[in-house]
């Protein structure tokens, strides 16, 4: 059914938190061609409005700077809240940890209220970070993972253990009919060039012809999701009648060392770069592969774009940003390094 045809009782108001940042706006943009409306909610710490610029001329589409640790208005109603609202990459959580725990307790706290509110369906954008630097592998939603609970990734981690904590609270005791994914890694267009994390670092690299930096041996590995199939992912969790009663991941199975994928980002932009290595930042993960199962279950979800079609749209993303030699760029080398 095309957006003009959608009967407007199939119309949703949908408020996705974090909508600005890179997930987020390309949720709102597939949430606009489905014929729904969208609220995006984000304080552009690590968001941009550069990424919301083609959606603002959709009248069915409003932003609305605001961080979640301050409640939403009591009256803007909603039907479905997709929460995507914390810094995600290592240099951005790290660099005010205090405000990542409160974005994901406070933050959450927030928007289950006005989910219960409103009797909107919502969902949780976790992590697989919440495995910590695992012990099983692949993955799989029934792990407890390992996680240093007073590192300096623990911010993240934990404050995203306490969100889905919240939110099956909220479930358990009929508040809020919630639905919480756990994101393995996830890459394509409007990644920011400074954000610490492998994907970025290596195409930045490759393409400034600047050595490619591998953290450790290089022996550990990823796996990679293009932001298509995570977004629609996301969308099927939302959507599925019966919510999912333990988190569901929602990443791309097939893994790679780092040190293949280096190989790989050189071979994408024709160039033979030198490899350096640096040592592995704490509690780096030293293995990363989810397993799927419950998502092709519950959902019918499984991603299909392969890393071949989804790194050179990527990779143009970036070739763009050099060329516009954006302030984020210019102050990638004084960011604290990762590789998750």
């Amino acid at each position: 059914m095309s957006v003009t045809n959608l009967p407007v009782a199939a119309q949703k108001t949908v408020l996705v938190a974090g909508g600005a940042g890179f997930i987020g706006s390309h949720l709102c943009e597939t949430l606009l061609e489905a014929g729904h409306r969208v609220l995006c909610v984000d304080n552009l710490q690590t968001g941009s409005e550069d990424n919301l610029r083609p959606l603002e001329r959709d009248s069915r589409f409003r932003f609305i700077e605001q961080d979640i640790c301050t409640p939403l208005h009591p009256k803007l109603k909603v039907d479905q809240i997709y929460n995507l609202a914390c810094a995600a990459s290592p240099p951005a959580y790290q660099a005010d940890p205090i405000h990542t725990m409160m974005t994901s307790v406070v933050g959450t706290k927030n928007l289950l209220d006005h989910a219960a509110a409103f009797g909107a369906s919502f969902v949780q954008a976790s992590t697989s970070e919440v495995y910590g630097d695992p012990e099983q592998h692949p993955q799989r939603e029934a792990y407890l993972g390992n996680v240093n609970c007073t590192g300096p990734r623990a911010c993240y981690d934990e404050g995203k253990r306490a969100a889905e904590a919240l939110c099956f609270d909220f479930s358990r005791l009929g508040r809020a009919d919630i639905r919480v994914a756990r994101i393995f890694n996830t890459y394509g267009p409007r990644m920011q060039p400074d954000d610490g994390r492998i994907v970025s670092n290596f195409l930045i690299q490759a393409l400034s012809g600047d050595p490619i930096t591998v953290y450790g041996s290089g022996e550990q590995t990823r796996s990679f999701c293009y932001v298509s199939d995570l977004v629609r992912g996301l969308v099927r969790l939302m959507n599925v009648e019966n919510a999912p009663a333990t988190p569901v991941n929602l990443g791309n199975p097939e893994e790679y060392k780092v040190n293949e994928f280096a190989q790989l980002i050189a071979e994408l932009v024709g160039s033979k770069p030198r490899i350096v290595h640096e040592p592995l930042p704490q509690d780096d993960p030293q293995r990363r592969r989810p397993d799927i199962s419950l998502a092709k279950t519950v959902l019918g979800w499984a991603p299909e774009v392969p890393l071949s079609e989804g790194l050179p749209p990527t990779a143009e993303w970036f070739a763009q940003c050099l060329d516009a030699k954006t302030p984020r760029l210019m102050q990638k080398e004084a960011r604290t390094q990762a590789t998750g």
